[in-house]
């Protein structure tokens, strides 16, 4: 059965306002939504329909630095365990989460559809930071420390960062250690969805 886009669009809108998240019309077949989390600070996902179809999807983290055999078979096993989404890759080995349903069935699925991708994005993301990102984490962490900067918003990873394996501490000096300009978990729109102001952050901000 297919639905005015206008009227998913505004149901959209609807949920969105109902439960307190920030929504952004991109045009008349596109809408973004920007859950909160916890460990990966927001999960922007942008829904896309068609006459038939409604798509999902979602940037999780980029390409990973280093591991990206296990980086990568990490993925593909957590996808055995998902149900409606599922993780996949662009060209560049960015990370996505997607999901298709029918257009007469998005807005009764939404609140599943974006719990499930807001849930798996959150969980998922701090292993993939230290599956693909550890090296240069441990080198932020030790520039931080010395030079008496906050480590704040790598907390959670401090029993790894702030240990003997890290070999980097003690070693760094005031320069910046090299980073990527788009951190690993910087916004990034898939191929076929639009992009929303501010999809980039600073590499300084791993979550």
């Amino acid at each position: 059965m297919s639905v005015e886009p206008a009227v998913l669009m505004q149901g959209i809108t609807d949920w969105a306002e109902a439960n307190d998240v920030a929504v952004d019309s991109l045009d008349d077949t596109s809408i973004a939504v920007v859950l909160p989390g916890e460990r990966k600070l927001k999960t922007t996902v942008s829904i896309v329909v068609s006459a038939r179809t409604a798509e999902l999807a979602a940037f999780v983290i980029r390409h990973p630095d280093e591991n990206a055999e296990a980086f990568n078979r990490w993925l593909l096993r957590k996808n055995m365990k998902l149900g409606a989404a599922a993780f996949g890759i662009d060209h560049l080995g960015d990370v996505y989460l997607r999901a298709t349903v029918p257009v007469d069935r998005l807005l009764d699925d939404l609140d599943a559809l974006l719990g499930e991708i807001l849930t798996v994005a959150d969980e998922s993301f701090n292993e993939l930071l230290l599956l693909g990102f550890l090296t240069g984490m441990k080198k932020e962490w030790a520039w931080r420390v010395s030079r008496g900067e906050s480590t704040r918003n790598l907390a959670a990873f401090e029993h790894v960062l702030d240990s003997p394996d890290n070999e980097f501490l003690g070693t760094i000096g005031p320069e910046r250690p090299e980073a990527s300009p788009d951190g690993p978990g910087g916004e990034a729109a898939p191929s076929g969805h639009p992009t929303t102001d501010g999809d980039r952050r600073r590499s300084s901000e791993w979550i």
